[in-house]
């Protein structure tokens, strides 16, 4: 299985929001600029993320993009849905009378995997980089 780079892109981009403080919000040029990315294709990304709740765009010279629902509750499932869809991995080519068995242990595997990535929360990825950051600070001075 393989997610596509705008998941990839928008997990990235999600941390950098977290790491805003709160009331911050930064701008489709300066995101994209931090990940060498076309403020287009970041926009396209922006707006599936806002769509579903997760960030708030405001316009204007001060406007940007910042965080919309409580840090401690966006998990990588959040974002990765909010990109690729609620769609199965995994659909049966064949007709069967009573279900595939296949495709059951597919979904049911599934069904785990988002699951675990519910539990995973990007807050503590966030956390774990502005932890990192501060120490090489530390290092530095």
């Amino acid at each position: 299985m393989k997610y596509s780079k705008a998941t990839n892109y928008a997990l990235h981009t999600m941390v950098h929001l977290l790491r805003l403080p709160i009331g911050n919000r930064i701008g489709v040029q300066k995101l994209a600029e931090i990940q060498r990315l076309s403020p287009t294709y970041l926009s396209k990304i922006l707006t599936k993320l806002a769509k579903s709740g997760l960030i708030e765009s405001t316009p204007g010279v001060n406007g940007g993009y910042q965080v919309a629902k409580p840090k401690h509750e966006i998990s990588f499932l959040d974002v990765i849905l909010a990109i690729e869809g609620d769609a199965n991995f995994f659909t049966c080519s064949f007709s069967h009378h009573a279900g595939c068995h296949i495709e059951q242990v597919m979904l049911n595997v599934e069904q785990n995997m988002k699951h675990e990535l519910d539990k995973k929360l990007l807050i503590d990825i966030a956390n774990q980089v502005d932890n990192q950051c501060k120490n090489r600070h530390k290092n530095t001075l």
